[in-house]
């Protein structure tokens, strides 16, 4: 199975980083946190991968291209341009990239891609800035189980703030960041029909809008819930507590050795 992610957004809310770079491009631990996420879905099996430019496309096109050298002793010999790599580090990834317009929307990016889903049943979908210990082959296994159109991961949203309970006057009880109101939100990594596509009209159709709407209305989008850890990477303050998750060692969504 293949998995689209999204990566051509401004990433405005974390400006401060993504002047300089592509959101997705962003790094944790020295590693683009699309790298992260593209070894979550390697670890489950899913290996092939479409990419959605947009933004400082060309970054992540130069980051892939040069993906050997990232990782690799080598030797160059200046003489004859000849480049002799010593143990290399690869992954078992082919990765697609496409370049689906500076303006585009979400659903128009995918839109985009479907040339490169041809003959595809069903296909992953995710966004490129969240990291999470989802079980993403057990979201597949759901989402063909019960035989509808999409299926979306439902998350509980990270604490932000701390919270009172509050009596009169009288703070009774403070808790630091809680988790949310156990409320579920879209937490993305989806599974889909291709058919989902027929749902997207042009570069301007928001994902989360109009397809996602009809495909609630009609009974065809099911929930795999997650209960686990699952963070986006909007700010810079998500971005610097992913990054010591990262540096403690204990980062939840890494599961790869």
């Amino acid at each position: 199975m293949k998995a689209v992610i999204l990566a051509g957004g401004l990433g405005s809310r974390i400006s401060e980083e993504s002047v300089l770079r592509p959101k997705p491009m962003i790094e944790i631990g020295n590693r683009p946190i699309l790298w992260h996420i593209m070894k979550m879905y390697s670890t489950h099996g899913v290996n092939e991968f479409i990419i959605c430019l947009g933004y400082k496309g060309y970054m992540i096109k130069e980051f892939f291209t040069n993906f050997i050298r990232h990782g690799a002793d080598m030797t160059v010999d200046t003489t004859t341009g000849d480049i002799q790599y010593h143990q290399n580090i690869v992954e078992p990834w082919k990765v697609t990239l496409v370049e689906t317009g500076e303006n585009s929307m979400t659903g128009g990016r995918l839109g985009r891609v479907r040339p490169y889903l041809e003959g595809e049943e069903n296909f992953c979908f995710t966004y490129g800035d969240g990291v999470s210990d989802v079980d993403i082959a057990a979201s597949i296994a759901f989402h063909k189980a019960h035989g509808a159109r999409a299926t979306m991961t439902a998350v509980a949203p990270p604490g932000r703030f701390g919270a009172l309970k509050i009596e009169g006057d009288v703070i009774e009880r403070f808790e630091e960041k809680p988790a949310g109101d156990n409320g579920l939100i879209n937490g993305g990594f989806f599974v889909l029909q291709r058919n989902c596509l027929d749902l997207i009209k042009g570069d301007e159709t928001i994902w989360e809008a109009e397809p996602l709407e009809m495909l609630a209305s009609t009974g065809q989008l099911h929930a795999f819930r997650h209960p686990g850890f699952w963070h986006p990477m909007d700010t810079l303050r998500d971005k610097n507590h992913l990054q010591k998750l990262w540096e403690s060692g204990t980062a939840p969504w890494k599961k790869w050795a």
